[in-house]
């Protein structure tokens, strides 16, 4: 899977070894460790899927975590792409909606190892309640209307957002917070996500 990933475009090392050590069937049925490595988005309940390795590799290196950084997620779902970043280093803070995937997450990511701060709460509004922010770079897991203001309020001065936008399709969004009013934004093609819901969509 990993020499996949190197042939896809992923240049990043730290990327790549996180992905060779990350065990993508951990957070799948065992019904599904025979699909487990292959570039596909594959089902965990719910209604929500595990992303492709190829999407999970490039929304990481699109990030540019290093370590000690605070990584915000907003969709925790399998747990897969939080565990890619913890293994790189990060500091990572991880919201769910779906209470079912989220006390199913939680302990397995402890189990495995994974020091992931796991919350159930609307991603639209980030982690208000708390005050571990501003984040260095936020992650976004599903398609997003639009750009969540919240969100970018917890971002820091140059720290990096990266979110799917779209309806039917989204675009990779890469946005650079260069100041409290003003931001630059990258696209890098299109993907297939679950839609993103707010608070009032919370199961």
């Amino acid at each position: 899977m990993v020499r996949l990933l190197a042939g896809q475009g992923i240049t990043d090392e730290a990327v790549l070894k996180a992905m060779g050590e990350v065990k993508r069937h951990w957070f799948l049925d065992s019904a599904l460790d025979a699909l487990a490595y292959e570039d596909r988005a594959l089902q965990i309940g719910a209604e929500q899927t595990i992303s492709r390795p190829s999407t999970v590799a490039m929304q990481s290196q699109l990030l540019q975590v290093q370590p000690g950084m605070k990584v915000l997620e907003i969709g925790t779902g399998s747990g897969y792409q939080a565990a890619v970043l913890c293994k790189m280093g990060a500091k990572v803070f991880s919201i769910e909606r779906q209470k079912s995937l989220f006390d199913h997450t939680k302990p397995l990511l402890a189990e495995l190892g994974f020091n992931v701060r796991c919350f159930l709460g609307d991603g639209y509004q980030g982690l208000t309640e708390v005050n571990y922010g501003p984040y260095d770079r936020i992650i976004v897991t599903c398609g997003a209307r639009e750009v969540p203001e919240a969100l970018m309020a917890q971002l820091k001065v140059g720290g990096l957002m990266v979110i799917p936008l779209g309806e039917e399709t989204q675009e990779m969004i890469r946005i650079t917070k260069v100041s409290e009013s003003e931001r630059t934004e990258e696209k890098f093609g299109d993907y297939s996500f679950v839609p993103m819901l707010d608070g009032r969509q919370m199961r």
